[in-house]
């Protein structure tokens, strides 16, 4: 459990966060899409369970971050956290290198960061770390922290204590679903958009 008792919780707010896009509107990940429809109905109703706690504009489809890239960009711009096309080709071959197969995760236990609450995955094989590993050989990841691989439910409506969320945690009965990974998504966001869609802009799949 990644959440500390009696604490206070982080606040979204709602609102464009420019000094943040700078005006530019792509911003990119690699991801793997969830759309097992057993999951996608357990990942809603713990949602609503926890509904009071988080921000209502949420259009974001359920997904596991594998790799931040940055805002895509076709031209060279002063800012750090750009992504090209060519660094996304690189990904691709650096990528394939791993030959992967499909493979299976593990999501487990609700638990919380700062700012949103989430599920935590297993990955027994390692399999997203050697996909991390590749990807970083071509590009450093944005705004890196140490990795936890996660379905993010929602954000903060507001700076909460962590006591009362626990306590909903633990009004909760959790289940542990196998997740089944056939592709590999690299995709964006609209960045004007809090928790905007997910665009899938190219997808790998795996065997």
């Amino acid at each position: 459990m990644l959440l500390q008792t009696s604490i206070q919780l982080v606040k979204t707010e709602i609102r464009d966060y420019p000094e943040w896009h700078h005006g530019r509107t792509d911003y990119a990940l690699w991801y793997i899409e969830i759309d097992q429809p057993e999951l996608v109905e357990y990942l809603d109703a713990i949602k609503t369970h926890f509904s009071d706690f988080l921000i209502r504009s949420n259009q974001r489809q359920y997904h596991i971050t594998l790799f931040v890239c940055g805002f895509l960009n076709t031209h060279l711009s002063p800012y750090n956290d750009d992504f090209s096309h060519e660094q996304f080709l690189q990904h691709l071959k650096s990528i394939n290198q791993l030959q992967l197969e499909p493979f299976e995760l593990e999501l487990t236990t609700i638990d919380s960061f700062s700012s949103a609450l989430f599920i935590q995955i297993i990955d027994r094989e390692k399999i997203l770390e050697k996909i991390r590993s590749q990807l970083a050989l071509v590009s450093n990841e944005i705004a890196a922290l140490q990795y936890c691989p996660h379905i993010t439910i929602g954000l903060y409506s507001d700076a909460w204590s962590s006591d009362l969320v626990l306590e909903r945690i633990k009004s909760f009965e959790a289940k542990r679903i196998k997740i089944q990974v056939n592709q590999l998504t690299f995709g964006y966001y609209k960045a004007q958009i809090l928790q905007g869609l997910l665009y899938p802009y190219h997808q790998m799949v795996l065997g």
